[in-house]
Formats: structure tokens, C-alpha cells, sequence
């Protein structure tokens, strides 16, 4: 017995639904780093897109803007176990993007599961961390201001990448981390193009970036529950060949060649899409793929990944530097002003730099029993020049998201499902 293809309408448009389920996205990667992949695009997908005026003009320009989007529909079943079918819109892994702040996402995950496999030693998210330094150029950490207390801990960081994406705290988990394990641990998850090697905000040359602090846990009473010395990473980084651009600025002068991405942080949009879904979703992974953290840390990203800024009262993020829609791109645009829709919350992570601006997101709408998730990366620089703080944010890459997250949440609530989801497992008290 087989289903019958039901259309469905939206904003006047007939679009018929997938009548197949589309294949899983499959890429290899040598042990070089070089990733061998085919362009994915869904007919299903771009017709959607397509159908949308304004973003038309957008979905015709994809390759100079660089776009990918993968779009991934849920159904549940009468248990509310959830099915999910991936569509892609000019998606190949092979295609460089800088990532940007999206690597926060995995960084916080395997910070959070390393923190486990150090229960014994009675340490947690909120067990004070002391991150020394044991280069001139690296720095120490000993109070954390923002948080409720003044003690600086991995719980606090990982709040804080969420709610407004701070660099410190990405740089501070990096570290406790370090370099090889961090990227080890991504690889034999099933996310082997990934390839994160060095801090954020801050430039260090290569050999710098592959040293990391030491760390130091205390117990409230200052007694040393675990001391991680200064690491070192020997191993060697991909052969990569990535570069973006026509030229760059560099101390002031125009270089006039493409500047080069390959010591650069790289991760496909399909693994962050994955990622997300692991965070939302874990057991619907394999068990390989899934980040151990606990039950309580899992609820601590998602709740962080959900709630606005102006909703936290430590750390506090005061207006009008921070607004509601702050690092919510899809949908909202990022918009200061931007009213948002009742009962709806998006799981999600972002990134900008470079001329490249990013989303991973789960989005729940709890009055209407909607659900989706929605990832995409557009390049957001026409005159091809990086480095030089002239990038079309406000003019290409906002309106494209905000209105990508549109259509997409508008075809949810159109489409009529045999289930409803239940939700509440994702409801918290922001």
C-alpha cells in the first residue's frame, strides 16, 4: 500500500509534496582532508523557494552567493516518534564556507561530554575553572564578571555562546578541550571535513593556536579537583586548498588574490545540520554519532539555544546592544525591531564573518504544533574584497534568511499532518 501525493497551497501557489523520500546526503573525505562530493538540490525544495518573488532574485544568483540550504520536514508518528525526510538546495560539502561562530555548537557539546568523563573527579558545568596561561601570548582566566557568583565555569560558557555568541567563552572551551582532541573527537563521530584549529576573535599564528592552556578545577573550598596541563597538538592539518574572494586587505594595503581559507576553521553544512539534530533529536542518531553528555546538561543547551538574551538575567545582556531577535537570523533577520511570533522558539546557532552569514536551527511552534529544521549560508560580499569591514549583511544576507525562514514556516503551518507533535519535552520555564 502506498501513499497518494497530496498538493498543498500556499500563498496561491499549487506545489505537489514529495512523493519519494530523498536519498541521505553521502560524501566521502580522504585522509588528506579533501572532500569528493556532488551538488544536492531537491525539485521539491527550489520550487518552494522559487515560488516566493522575493526570493527569487536570491535563488538566481546561488552559485556568486554561495548559498546552501537544507531543509529537513518531521513528521511524528501516534507515539510521536519523529520521521524525518532532508531537502537540499544547491548543497555540496566540498563548496568552502568559513563557519564562523556556528563551530561554537559542536565545541560546547564536546566540552560538556569531556566535563562527563570527568564525574569521578567531582567535577561539572558549574565546578569553578581556572584557565592559566603558559605562553606570553595566551591568557588567564580567574573570575568570570558575568556570571552569578564571579567564578568562571564551562556551564556559563556554554550559556553564553547560545545566547549571544560570545568569542572568550568558545576560546576558553577550545582550550579546555584542546586542539587534537577537539577535532579527533568531531572525527570519529562521522564528521571527518571538520577541521577546527584555532581561537576566534583573536590572531595567533599557526603554532600558537595549537598550544592550549592549562586548566585547574576547585571545589568551593578552592581544593584542586582536576589539573589539566598546557597541550600541544603534533598532528599534522588537512592538505587543504580553500580560498575566497577576488582580494583582501591586509595592514592597510589591497593584496589582489583570493585570501587563503586553508588554516581556517571548516565544517559542512551538512555536518552542523547533523549536529543540531543530535542535540534535538539524539536518539534518532546513531549511537556513534551522539554527543554523552548528561540528561541535565543536554536540557542546559537546549533551554541556552532558546532563549533570548533580554530573558537572562546573568549574565545580562542590556538593550538596546541586545534585543529579543539577536543571533535569531532565520525568521527574524535579526531584526531589532522584529515582533516575535507567539508560542514560537528557534533552536538554533549562527555565525558572520568574512561576507559569510550562517544558521542552524530547530524551529517549534508550541500554539500550532509545528515543527522543522532549517540550516543555510549565504556569502554576503559583491565586491569580492574580505577583510576590509564593507559586507552586505543589512542588504543581502538578513533579508535572504528572514525570508527563507518565512517560507519555510509558512509551508509548516499549511501542510496538514497525521500526527500533531508533542512538544513539551522542548518547553522550559525561559
Amino acid at each position: 500500500m502506498f501513499r497518494k501525493c497530496l498538493p498543498f497551497v500556499l500563498t496561491g501557489t499549487v506545489l505537489l509534496a514529495s512523493c519519494t523520500t530523498p536519498k541521505k546526503m553521502t560524501y566521502t573525505v580522504t585522509p588528506a582532508g579533501e572532500i569528493k562530493a556532488e551538488t544536492r538540490t531537491e525539485d521539491f525544495l527550489e520550487q518552494l523557494l522559487r515560488d516566493d518573488v522575493k526570493l527569487k532574485p536570491f535563488l538566481d544568483q546561488k552559485d556568486s552567493l554561495k548559498i546552501q540550504v537544507i531543509y529537513t520536514r518531521i513528521d511524528r508518528d501516534k507515539d510521536n516518534k519523529p520521521k524525518f525526510t532532508d531537502f537540499y538546495f544547491n548543497v555540496n560539502p566540498a563548496n568552502y564556507f568559513y563557519p564562523a561562530s556556528t563551530i561554537k555548537l559542536p565545541t560546547a557539546l564536546l566540552a560538556l561530554e569531556k566535563l562527563k568523563r570527568l564525574d569521578r573527579a567531582g567535577v561539572n558545568r558549574n565546578t569553578t575553572m581556572v584557565t592559566g596561561a603558559a605562553t606570553a601570548l595566551q591568557t588567564a582566566v580567574y573570575n568570570d564578571p558575568s556570571s552569578r557568583d564571579g567564578r568562571p565555569t564551562i556551564g556559563n560558557y556554554v550559556k553564553k555562546v547560545f545566547l549571544v555568541s560570545d568569542n572568550d567563552a568558545q576560546n576558553r572551551m577550545y582550550e579546555f578541550l584542546g586542539q587534537q582532541y577537539l577535532n579527533d573527537a568531531l572525527r570519529s563521530k562521522g564528521f571527518r571535513e571538520a577541521e577546527i584549529i584555532h581561537r576566534l576573535d583573536i590572531y595567533l599564528p599557526e603554532e600558537e593556536n595549537r598550544k592550549t592552556n592549562p586548566i585547574l578545577f576547585l571545589d568551593p573550598k578552592g581544593t584542586k579537583l582536576f589539573e589539566q596541563p598546557a597541550q600541544f597538538n603534533e598532528a599534522p592539518y588537512y592538505v587543504r586548498h580553500d580560498s575566497v574572494g577576488l582580494a583582501y586587505e591586509s595592514n592597510g594595503q589591497l593584496v589582489e588574490r583570493p585570501l587563503d581559507f586553508s588554516h581556517k576553521n571548516r565544517i559542512s553544512l551538512p555536518s552542523l545540520h547533523q549536529i543540531l539534530r543530535t542535540v534535538i533529536f539524539p536518539n534518532s542518531v546513531k549511537p556513534e554519532q551522539r554527543f554523552d553528555i548528561t540528561e541535565d546538561d543536554l536540557a542546559w543547551v537546549r533551554r541556552s539555544m532558546s532563549t533570548y538574551p533580554t530573558e537572562s538575567d546573568l549574565p545580562f545582556y542590556p538593550q538596546p546592544d541586545y534585543y529579543p531577535a539577536y543571533c535569531k537570523f532565520l525568521l527574524y533577520g535579526g531584526d531589532p525591531k522584529a515582533e516575535l511570533l507567539p508560542g514560537v522558539r528557534i533552536f538554533n546557532k549562527v555565525g558572520d564573518a568574512y561576507g559569510f552569514l550562517l544558521d542552524i536551527a530547530y524551529v517549534a511552534d508550541f500554539d500550532h504544533q509545528v515543527e522543522f529544521m532549517l540550516s543555510a549560508v549565504i556569502y554576503c560580499n559583491k565586491d569580492g574584497i574580505l577583510n576590509d569591514d564593507k559586507y552586505d549583511y543589512d542588504t543581502v544576507g538578513f533579508p535572504f534568511m528572514k525570508m527563507l525562514g518565512q517560507r519555510i514556516y509558512a509551508y509548516e503551518r499549511s501542510r496538514t499532518r497525521e500526527h500533531k507533535p508533542d512538544l513539551s519535552a522542548l518547553r522550559f520555564e525561559w
